[in-house]
């Protein structure tokens, strides 16, 4: 499992042109999940992610959490963070969790962290534009 988490001060995600998920101040999370995942990880970094002090505190340490913040997720499944690069022009997703898997884990995923903090989501298996404006910027990926 892979989440590349993005500290924004605002994002929004639309699908075929319309608002379905949008947050304030919070972190887009990007998830992908492998096809050696289990609902363990899906666990372990759903009771991470909210408690991640990734926000400055008043001296500008990176000290506070998005729970501190009062801030939101919005999380959009990404298959492509799976991708293999090693070999030629064209990125290999062999190692994807199977779709069918992948929204049962991804559905999990949100739930387990809308019990810590609030919660946008695109669609899985969408096209999504996302909006974002960044802060920092502040990107790190987390993998299970």
């Amino acid at each position: 499992m892979k989440v590349l988490v993005q500290k924004v001060k605002e994002a929004s995600v639309l699908v075929n042109g319309t608002v379905v998920g949008q947050i304030g101040l919070g972190c887009v999370l990007y998830v992908g999940f492998s096809s050696t995942d289990t609902l363990k990880d899906v666990e372990k970094m759903a009771h991470r992610l909210p408690l991640a002090r990734l926000f400055e505190d008043k001296e500008g340490k990176m000290n506070l959490s998005l729970i501190d913040v009062k801030g939101s997720f919005l999380s959009i499944s990404q298959f492509t963070l799976m991708a293999d690069t090693s070999k030629g022009h064209r990125p290999s997703f062999t190692q994807a969790m199977d779709p069918s898997q992948a929204i049962i884990f991804y559905e999990a995923f949100n739930q387990l962290l809308r019990k810590e903090v609030p919660v946008e989501t695109g669609i899985f298996k969408e096209n999504m534009v996302i909006h974002q404006i960044n802060d920092g910027p502040l990107s790190i990926l987390y993998e299970s």
